[in-house]
């Protein structure tokens, strides 16, 4: 803490978070991690791992098996944590998830993903105060740029709490490895 005329000022932990199922995880997941972490100063990134995302049918792989191959992809990057929250805040809702991070007030959180999730992002549960509780960082992929920014989300969003990164894409998705 910094003292500053009088008043306390708090530095605040930026806190990445990447959430999805991990289906399996993969080195693209890698990758945009350690990029939001050098373009935006994070301390970490948080893999936040879903039992199941509401909008798939189901996944392929056991949560604990998903949870170890996380680990195995992260390697010796302690930058990034593993975390299952569902238990704790008894819901998968990303909304729920960064509230529950924020109760630590000295928390700013960048919640990361792909552009493929931006198109349907106004579907989420509670996507506006998402928006309004933390900065979105959203990473180009191969065959979405085009979409992802002529979606209703992007267009909506102040350009200060949402960025988009070009990036040298990694052509590889969890469900391109499902099929394999």
């Amino acid at each position: 803490m910094v003292k500053s005329e009088s008043r306390l000022i708090i530095k605040k932990n930026k806190v990445g978070i990447l959430g999805g199922s991990f289906d399996p995880a993969h080195k693209g997941h890698l990758l945009i991690s350690k990029e939001a972490i050098k373009r935006f100063n994070l301390q970490n990134v948080i893999w936040a791992i879903t039992k199941r995302n509401p909008f798939k049918k189901k996944t392929s792989i056991s949560l604990n098996n998903r949870i170890k191959y996380c680990k195995k992809i992260i390697g010796s990057n302690k930058f990034i944590k593993v975390k299952f929250y569902e238990d704790i805040i008894n819901s998968n809702k990303t909304f729920d998830l960064i509230n529950h991070i924020s109760k630590n007030k000295k928390n700013k959180i960048y919640f990361i993903m792909g552009a493929d999730n931006l198109i349907k992002f106004h579907k989420w549960y509670k996507s506006k105060s998402i928006s309004e509780k933390c900065k979105i960082i959203v990473f180009d992929r191969y065959g979405y740029k085009k979409r992802s920014l002529n979606s209703s989300t992007y267009k909506r969003l102040n350009k200060e709490n949402l960025k988009f990164i070009e990036f040298k894409r990694v052509n590889i998705s969890s469900s391109q490895l499902r099929k394999i």
